[in-house]
């Protein structure tokens, strides 16, 4: 079984992640930050290091959806390979941040990789305002992430939502993380793991 987490930065995959994983004793696969050679230059100039952030993520996903198919157990991963894609490297070449002729490579590549993926069994959205990203990536606290514009939480925010209106792949839930409590509130991530469950059996 693979479920797989999406949401814009500061949205609350890898928390979800954790939770779901101790309570249903199944793998976890996390995004890669620490140790990634982009982060810091991308979040200082955009523009210069915008296409080698997103090969570095398009390329380490690869490899997590490599273990994940080579695994036997089930897994819960922190972020998709299909963001990178459809959310934050369009977003970055409508910014003026990409060039055409770096996002043609990187959508060729992506392709290629596509050809290989299966979409995983469940796909949850967290979906979350702009003022509640800001306020956990406050929370959070990382170095890197305290230059990010609002306007590009928002900007990425919209592509979600447009991507996930017309998503096929399978089986979606969304969580308003607006509404929903569930790093604290053990009733909301009740409600969580019960919508789960049945959207698994369906």
């Amino acid at each position: 079984m693979h479920i797989a987490i999406a949401g814009n930065i500061g949205a609350g995959k890898t928390t979800l992640t954790e939770l779901l994983s101790k309570h249903y004793k199944w793998e976890s696969h996390f995004e890669s930050v620490e140790g990634n050679p982009y982060l810091d230059s991308f979040y200082t100039d955009m523009q210069r290091w915008a296409f080698n952030l997103q090969v570095y993520f398009l390329q380490t996903r690869f490899q997590h959806i490599k273990r994940i198919k080579e695994s036997r157990n089930s897994i819960i991963q922190d972020r998709t390979i299909y963001e990178d894609a459809y959310i934050f490297a369009p977003n970055l070449r409508q910014m003026g941040l990409m060039s055409n002729r770096d996002f043609e490579n990187y959508q060729s590549l992506f392709e290629l990789i596509e050809s290989f993926l299966s979409p995983p069994d469940l796909l949850i959205y967290i979906r979350a305002s702009v003022p509640k990203l800001l306020e956990q990536i406050r929370i959070r606290g990382r170095d890197y992430e305290s230059n990010i514009r609002e306007d590009y939480l928002s900007r990425l925010n919209e592509r979600y939502e447009a991507w996930f209106s017309t998503y096929n792949r399978g089986n979606l839930l969304i969580i308003d993380a607006d509404e929903l409590d569930y790093s604290s509130n053990k009733n909301d991530l009740k409600a969580i793991i019960a919508q789960i469950d049945q959207k698994l059996q369906s």
